[in-house]
């Protein structure tokens, strides 16, 4: 058994206080937040909540869950997140596979054109006329279709498929598999790691996403979750707009506004022990037998 010398040791030991600090700094405005959403109202007035709750209280909570737009709200993201993800990786898939063949015809200049596309856009004004030429205004679609697709990750996902030994795809080309048999078959299977990324990407996305419902929806009921928490933040400073959120109080506002991002933030959060398992390692590895 190999031991390790000071100098190595010493290494260590900085690296895992660096983790420790970088964890810290990650965690600790969690906590704030969480401890602000369950303080009385008093303790918030004084700015006496650091860590720890103070005057606990649930108030602010319970404002939340009887506000029936921020539960719609809550729902609604849910489902807009779900929607948009699965669409987002199977345009990304459809868009990454064919660039690997190399027999594509023009794939040079189609991987030029996409790739200045990351760089160069038309800009707000002009999206909103596009938005509103082909009639997305105010409807779900425009949180949907616009951002369906990111370069960046069909870049990904196209150089992971690049990794995937071209053997197999031949071997199944001989024994008579078409295009998208090779796809669904050898492809998606063996990207499961990649996949799972770029979901959590997409996901995350979406779900923070408030820039384009503010841009392009005037109708509420298809307001997500993070644009109502833009407003609240905006606007519980304006006395009739805190009466109207329901806030009664100063302090009570301070609370409502750290439990509506703890609302709008756990559950986001725990999507990512699900699919931290596909990070681990690829599954490539062993794939072709010599």
């Amino acid at each position: 058994m190999k031991v390790k010398s000071a100098k190595a040791k010493l290494g260590d030991w900085g690296f895992v206080a660096v983790c420790v600090i970088v964890s810290l700094l990650c965690v600790l405005p969690m906590i704030n937040l969480l401890a602000k959403s369950l303080s009385g109202s008093d303790a918030l007035v004084r700015n006496e909540v650091y860590l720890l709750p103070k005057g606990l209280n649930f108030d602010a909570y319970l404002q939340v869950f009887r506000n029936a737009k921020y539960v719609k709200a809550f729902f609604w993201t849910v489902f807009l997140t779900v929607i948009c993800t699965l669409i987002s990786l199977t345009m990304t898939t459809l868009c990454a596979y064919p660039l690997i063949f190399e027999r594509l015809k023009g794939r040079s200049v189609i991987n030029v054109y996409i790739t200045v596309t990351m760089f160069f856009n038309a800009g707000a004004i002009p999206n909103y006329l596009l938005m509103k030429s082909i009639g997305f205004l105010d409807r779900p679609w425009v949180l949907i279709i616009p951002s369906c697709l990111s370069i960046y990750n069909m870049i990904i996902m196209r150089s992971f498929f690049y990794g995937i030994p071209d053997s197999l795809r031949e071997s199944a080309e001989i024994d008579g598999a078409s295009f998208f048999q090779i796809l669904w078959r050898i492809y998606v299977p063996l990207s499961k790691p990649v996949m799972a990324t770029l979901a959590l990407f997409y996901a995350v996305g979406r779900w923070n996403g408030y820039g384009d419902a503010l841009m392009y929806m005037k109708e509420e009921r298809f307001y997500p979750l993070q644009l109502y928490l833009y407003n609240i933040m905006n606007n519980t400073n304006k006395m009739e707009v805190a009466t109207q959120e329901g806030f009664s109080s100063p302090g009570l506002a301070a609370s409502m506004k750290a439990a509506v991002v703890m609302f709008s933030t756990v559950p986001i959060l725990c999507i990512y022990p699900w699919l931290q398992r596909f990070f681990i390692s690829g599954v490539t590895l062993g794939a072709v037998k010599e």
